[in-house]
């Protein structure tokens, strides 16, 4: 499936748009959330993890580099390398373990683990515009195609 490109006018469709991931995924995957700051990673991953069950807040981990979440059962990771200054650290601090066939995973800023994070799933690049936000999902697997195009059949 080729990539798919949404418009989203804003925070309460990006919000609403992470329900929709989250219902897709089944709260398994890897998906990289790519973007400058500011472009709305935090708020979609909020949308995804709020889609999966969690009712309480969700916050950036931008200084604790992962925030976890056990939502039933449903285990969820959320992941801001913002500030990883060598990707090696991700090797420290058992990034491995978090890669599990029955959990999501989200990463905001991958290309900050070059070299230490598997292939994704899913990537999704978010470009602030004037009158919203411009997401590109590209998938990468297998199961990401399956919602991607399921998603795409939300916005028809």
């Amino acid at each position: 499936m080729p990539e798919v490109s949404l418009f989203l006018a804003n925070e309460d469709a990006m919000v609403a748009f992470g329900r929709l991931i989250a219902q897709a995924t089944a709260g398994m995957g890897l998906i990289f959330l790519e973007g400058d700051l500011g472009a709305g990673k935090t708020t979609l991953s909020r949308g995804i993890i709020r889609g999966l069950g969690h009712t309480g807040a969700v916050k950036s981990p931008t200084f604790t580099l992962v925030e976890p979440y056990e939502i039933g059962g449903v285990r969820a990771f959320h992941f801001d390398l913002y500030r990883l200054v060598d990707p090696e650290e991700l090797e420290y601090m058992g990034i491995r373990d978090y890669f599990d066939e029955d959990a999501l995973c989200l990463i905001e800023w991958p290309d900050k683990g070059t070299g230490f994070l598997p292939k994704p799933d899913l990537t999704i690049t978010i470009t602030p515009h004037e009158h919203g936000r411009q997401l590109k999902l590209l998938p990468q697997s297998a199961r990401a195609e399956v919602w991607c195009a399921a998603l795409a059949l939300e916005f028809k």
